[in-house]
């Protein structure tokens, strides 16, 4: 039975992913930090899709803290010793809420402490850990989330925050790749437009119109756009891709009608 593990899974494309691998087989645990009424409503929605034999775990820490990144990951190995797959999902919230009136520093201060240093730590934590574990079929994997903006750039204080930010994920999850050479496979999924809990607030808005102009299949995506990569990424059948950042972006066209 694989196990995965899914960070920031209350809602959004964390949600998707641990709802798409709950339904192929996976033991699923599900992580939170704040939204614990998610987390557990999630947990409740998913809980129909395990198959025979397989069971989930709710775990709530804060990945922006180096102690709680350690507990969390010796709390899901100790659950089970052998993890298949880790997707670093989790990310910091500076769109919506009073996130949003902060100042640019002190978002890009949050979100260097979740997206980037959370990602690093616990992903060189578990590395080290399916490393060590025997594994009788497929190659563990470590999925992280970057942005197909990150390497592009875009106009205003979002785009220098987040291609920023998720920049630095994709040239760490290049640079894990190749450190634990064939040991563990280590790959990100950039996700362009995709209508989360941001994206449906702004669905009538400059934003909504700019996201299905910018996309050559001329919608929004769906967190199950993202999901459904993830878990390819995690299968059999993409056992010869490691170090790669996938785009899940509807086929950008990087300009808008």
């Amino acid at each position: 039975m694989p196990v995965a593990v899914v960070t920031g899974s209350s809602s959004g494309i964390g949600f998707a992913t641990a709802n798409r691998l709950a339904e192929q087989g996976y033991s699923i645990v599900l992580h939170g930090s704040r939204n614990l009424a998610g987390l557990q409503a999630a947990a409740k929605l998913i809980k129909p899709k395990l198959v025979s034999g397989a069971s989930i775990l709710c775990v709530a820490a804060d990945i922006s803290c180096k102690y709680s990144c350690g507990d969390l990951v010796k709390t899901c190995f100790n659950w089970n010793p052998r993890i298949d797959l880790w997707v670093n999902n989790a990310g910091a919230d500076v769109l919506t809420g009073e996130a949003k009136l902060a100042s640019f520093e002190s978002k890009l201060q949050r979100l260097w402490e979740v997206d980037v240093l959370g990602t690093i730590r616990l992903s060189r934590m578990v590395a080290d850990r399916m490393q060590q574990t025997e594994y009788s079929c497929a190659i563990p994997s470590i999925i992280n989330i970057s942005w197909d903006q990150a390497s592009l750039g875009m106009e205003g204080e979002p785009g220098q925050l987040f291609c920023t930010i998720k920049s630095a994920v994709a040239a760490f999850t290049a640079s894990l790749a190749l450190s634990v050479g064939s040991k563990v496979r280590v790959n990100a999924v950039a996700p362009g437009w995709i209508q989360t809990s941001w994206g449906q607030e702004s669905a009538n808005t400059y934003w909504s119109e700019r996201a299905i102009s910018e996309s050559a299949l001329q919608r929004w995506g769906k967190p199950e756009d993202v999901a459904q990569t993830i878990a390819w990424l995690a299968s059999s059948a993409a056992s010869f891709v490691s170090g790669q950042c996938v785009q899940v972006n509807g086929g950008r066209r990087f300009y808008g009608k």
